[in-house]
């Protein structure tokens, strides 16, 4: 399917929305594998089904940025997966030792590289943009404008404001890879990213910086609002017969600091540690937001007051709920991991946005959570 045909078909909406968290992407590849398994058996396709033929809009931010973006290229998951296990370690290259004490962490050179590669290659294009025709699905992409200070929810819908061809800066315009990279660039982690609008009249650049340090590092109920919204120039009709919302996490442990002292708390801790802290509470609000505006089939129990709010019926602001809805994700500490039958794998080597050095254990907690994936929760949604 082209964005052509998404635009133009008729029956419910089915929108994906990936979380940012580094290298713990792969967490999401493995449930993505286990939903497109599911999916193309109970679809009665061949192997070259693609998880692009059935979402019409998929959304990421940071590391589900790149997801999204391959997905909507028309990407397999295995072929994703193969190219984070591959490329993962060379995507964090370290930089210089002083360098990393009052700049970033990483290099992005390498970073770079990979991402015009894999586009180049799964697009067919020397440098693909967002308004390209090797996207089969509408695409958001979330990015924070530090510039003007102000999260940048970017897509491909060629009806919204900023995507009119006649504009001299026609976010179309944009390249993929850029606009990835921006998503990904976590301040302390790595550089931001400066793009150029505007190249046929007079030019100007934005600094970006990680879509995770936004409220939308969970990008699920923006994703809703875009789909939803009459300003956003699509409009699709809500209810729950009407909008499937999937989203995945790449795990989080609200008490990972549970030995924290007051002492500990330095600039260079607060520095380093931001980043996750945003991530973790975007996260957190946007379940939320979900499951109250949703009908809620499937996630983890949120805290112990709200519980996890699934099926509840009529509770809450709306009845009846807007879409219905599916959130996987893991509790990545010491008591989540147990509760996965995941005693063996010790919480910091899966905790941290750079564990390169791990991703066999993040895929193994990915795979545990992968059983949650139900495909009767996808009924009604399956033409």
């Amino acid at each position: 399917m082209s964005l052509a045909d998404k635009r133009n078909k008729k029956g419910p909406r089915k929108l994906l929305a990936l979380d940012g968290g580094g290298i713990r992407g792969v967490m999401a590849l493995e449930v993505l594998a286990k939903i497109e398994s599911e999916l193309q058996s109970k679809l009665g396709r061949a192997t070259d089904f693609v998880l692009a033929d059935y979402f019409d809009y998929v959304a990421g931010t940071s590391t589900g940025a790149i997801i999204a973006t391959c997905l909507s290229l028309g990407m397999r998951v295995d072929e994703i997966r193969k190219f984070y296990v591959d490329s993962g370690p060379d995507m964090f290259d370290k930089t210089r030792l002083l360098q990393r004490f009052y700049r970033n962490k990483f290099d992005d050179t390498k970073l770079k590289a990979q991402l015009k590669d894999v586009i180049q290659k799964t697009s067919g294009e020397e440098e693909a943009k967002l308004g390209s025709e090797a996207l089969k699905t509408y695409l958001l992409l979330i990015l924070r404008n530090a510039s003007t200070d102000s999260p940048w929810p970017i897509s491909n819908n060629p009806d919204a404001k900023y995507n009119d061809r006649a504009r001299d800066d026609c976010n179309l315009e944009l390249p993929l890879w850029q606009l990835i990279r921006a998503s990904t660039a976590a301040p302390t982690y790595f550089p931001p990213e400066v793009i150029k609008f505007c190249p046929k009249g007079k030019s100007y650049e934005f600094v970006f910086v990680d879509g995770g340090v936004t409220m939308y590092n969970n990008p699920a109920f923006q994703l809703f609002l875009m789909a939803t919204v009459g300003q956003y120039k699509l409009a699709w009709p809500a209810g729950e017969d009407q909008m499937l919302l999937v989203s995945i996490g790449t795990g989080s442990a609200a008490n990972a600091n549970a030995n924290l002292q007051p002492s500990d708390m330095n600039i260079i801790y607060n520095a380093s540690s931001l980043p996750s802290a945003l991530m973790y509470a975007a996260a957190a609000e946007q379940d939320l937001l979900c499951r109250v505006f949703g009908k809620c089939l499937n996630g983890k129990q949120l805290d112990r007051e709200v519980l996890d709010l699934r099926d509840e019926k009529g509770q809450g602001p709306v009845s009846p709920k807007l879409f219905t809805y599916m959130r996987y994700d893991a509790d990545l500490s010491r008591q989540g991991l147990d509760t996965l039958g995941l005693s063996h794998i010790e919480p910091e080597a899966v905790q941290q946005l750079d564990s390169v050095d791990h991703i066999k254990e993040i895929q193994e907690v990915g795979r545990a959570v992968a059983r949650d994936v139900d495909i009767n929760h996808f009924a009604g949604f399956l033409q």
